[in-house]
């Protein structure tokens, strides 16, 4: 799974989603890699291993011609409680890491590959993450 080698503070807070995503993203939205592309078409939070299911499944699809491009990088920790613990007694411990993905983003891309295989191996991908997304290809 994704994680970042080194961080500044362990723990963060959660932050504002809600004036954070109002807008859609502005970085990062154009295919700029390959000739297909899986696009965020709301926003939330994938996980690492969410974004690792969803590489394997688009590997699997593709066969051995293609290549990958993975645009997200989960580098926000979230924590989690153990099981049966009562409130209170502090934050829980970092349990892995989070990309937050804003709506319009670019998640995935894929070349080396035809379109209707590229479309399948996206569709599938897509419903290993928890966010909406959106086939698109490459302009020109």
């Amino acid at each position: 799974m994704l994680l970042p080698k080194k961080v500044k503070y362990r723990k963060l807070q959660r932050g504002r989603d809600a004036i954070q995503y109002r807008h859609p993203a502005q970085r990062g939205i154009t295919i700029a890699f390959g000739s297909f592309g899986l696009k965020a078409a709301e926003q939330g939070r994938i996980r690492s291993n969410q974004i690792e299911a969803a590489r394997r499944t688009i590997n699997r699809a593709m066969g051995k011609t293609g290549r990958i491009w993975i645009r997200i990088f989960p580098d926000r920790p979230y924590t989690q409680k153990a099981a049966e613990v009562g409130m209170g007694k502090g934050k829980g411990d970092v349990q892995a890491y989070e990309a937050p993905v804003l709506r319009g983003s670019v998640l995935f891309e894929v070349d080396g590959i035809d379109e209707a295989t590229a479309r399948e191996a996206l569709r599938k991908a897509s419903a290993k993450l928890p966010v909406k997304t959106r086939f698109v290809v490459r302009n020109g």
